[in-house]
């Protein structure tokens, strides 16, 4: 099998190169430079062009903004809005995102290597994120209690937790700010923005666009640059209240640890060695449709990657067939083309980290179906992976286990129910699972032993702004999206009240 048995779009090299775009820092409502003027370049993973220069934040600009959101915050200039309006300024910046849609892809395409229309995708749905976080702002509701006795009265209000930094990666640097950003603002708080320094301009587009819609200055600072020195001191400031994350298990387990001075809340939502179950009685066509989209959705490079199929010995040969000839269909190549599902992997370092799961599952006796290997595409001088799928793996090999963060599917088999369900469970993570059976007992017994976040049946990777995400173990703390996306953002205060000059005297 070599690559030139897939389906590959090539790259327009006669194209004209898109102008590098400026980025700087967002600091108290004002774009600023940094202040020792250093600046890091992004190129694209796809083609090597010049995609962005952006300011490199230090101590000084990453305090500043801290400042400004902590000055923001205490002076109640945002929180003391009603909700309702709140909410009016979180659909006109859901209203902008949607009237900017083509150029906020165009910029995430370049920078992230995904396909274009995947892109526009994304920012349809992250405009929709914050329409839905719009309705939260209206409903932020506490209790009373009225059986404390004739003297007293209790209350529990609900109040935003104060300067939140907020911390996104490179995969999805629009819509995971936009699964966390909007939520934070329903509440009322006040926010810091790291974006991944691999993919800074489309979070940069976002200030943009929330300058315009008309957010007071110092309600959410963007500072661009890389974790040491900007996520660090995001992390451990005693100005900030909160800490929410996206990223890997390392960092999100370090960013636990530099909170612990100042017991910061924390929200993390982390890797997934995601497993589908595949039964005997399964429909093979629609799960090996939903399997290749699943391990090839974004490269491979998505927390929700469903990389690991856990399939009946009856039916793993032929589904393993039906894979890999949807396999060769799938086109991968020019992330500028429209037709293109599988763009570049976002850096050299990070395609030769995939291929070295595949080498050592192969030489620990697993074999490579399709793929294995780096992909060449006329016109284009980027990183690319084959679409590979590896089958025979063990469940003690690094591949069954680790996240591989890559167009790379691992096949394991089982005999029964318990034993499909303890290798589901056979991992550090636990973001989310599926199962793929016509038999409904078989689905929701799956559906109460999955040690996951998030169950599929008979589907995989579906998604709605009205369901909460997030995983358990070691794939995250909290849940966003959802009703309760906004509460991760607020802080009970209980208040009791009495009533008359009832207390009873001590002395």
């Amino acid at each position: 099998m070599t690559e030139h048995d897939l389906t590959l779009i090539a790259g327009d090299s006669s194209a004209p190169a898109d102008e590098p775009l400026e980025l700087h820092h967002l600091i108290d409502g004002t774009w600023i430079d940094s202040a020792d003027g250093e600046t890091f370049e992004r190129h694209s993973p796809a083609t090597g062009q010049l995609v962005s220069r952006a300011a490199r934040g230090g101590t000084a600009e990453t305090e500043a903004a801290i400042k400004a959101a902590r000055q923001a915050f205490d002076d109640r200039r945002w929180s003391d809005v009603p909700g309702a309006e709140r909410a009016k300024l979180l659909n006109r910046v859901a209203d902008l995102i949607d009237a900017n849609r083509a150029r906020i892809a165009r910029l995430e395409t370049l920078e992230s290597g995904k396909p274009i229309s995947q892109a526009e995708a994304e920012i349809e749905g992250a405009a929709n994120i914050w329409r839905y976080a719009a309705t939260l702002a209206w409903n932020i509701r506490g209790q009373s209690q009225n059986a404390l006795g004739p003297e007293m009265m209790g209350m529990v209000l609900k109040v935003p937790v104060g300067v939140v930094s907020i911390i996104t990666p490179w995969n999805f640097p629009f819509l995971i700010v936009s699964q966390k950003l909007p939520f934070a603002l329903a509440a009322g708080c006040t926010a810091v923005i790291k974006p991944s320094e691999m993919t800074s301009s489309t979070t940069v587009l976002l200030g943009h666009l929330l300058v315009e819609a008309g957010l007071p200055a110092g309600v959410a600072n963007i500072v661009l640059g890389y974790g040491d020195p900007v996520g660090a001191l995001m992390t451990t400031h005693p100005d900030v209240d909160m800490v929410s994350f996206t990223g890997s298990t390392v960092v999100g387990k370090a960013i636990v640890a530099s909170t612990a001075g100042t017991l910061k809340k924390v929200s993390l939502e982390l890797g997934g060695k995601n497993p589908q179950v595949i039964c005997a009685d399964a429909d093979l066509d629609e799960a090996a449709d939903a399997i290749v989209f699943g391990v090839y959705f974004n490269a491979g490079e998505c927390c929700n990657s469903g990389s690991r199929i856990i399939v009946h010995e009856d039916v793993a040969e032929a589904l393993n067939e039906k894979i890999v000839a949807l396999s060769r269909k799938v086109p991968f190549g020019d992330p500028l083309h429209p037709d293109t599902k599988v763009g570049a992997i976002i850096s050299q370092a990070h395609q030769d980290k995939i291929d070295r799961y595949v080498r050592e599952a192969a030489d620990a006796g697993a074999t490579v179906l399709l793929g294995g290997a780096a992909l060449a595409v006329d016109g284009l001088s980027g990183t690319f992976y084959q679409p590979t799928v590896v089958s025979g793996v063990k469940e003690t090999m690094p591949i069954a286990t680790e996240e591989v963060f890559g167009p790379v599917l691992s096949v394991l088999t089982f005999r029964t129910l318990d034993e499909a369900i303890d290798l589901a469970n056979n991992a550090s993570y636990g973001l989310s699972a599926g199962i793929w059976s016509e038999n409904v007992h078989t689905c929701l017994e799956f559906v109460k032993r999955a040690e996951a976040g998030t169950v599929w049946t008979n589907t995989w990777m579906d998604g709605y702004p009205e369901l909460p995400f997030g995983g358990v173990k070691e794939s995250g703390l909290g849940r966003e999206l959802g009703s309760g996306g906004i509460e991760e953002f607020l802080e009970l205060k209980t208040v009791q009240m009495r009533i008359g000059k009832s207390r009873q005297k001590w002395v």
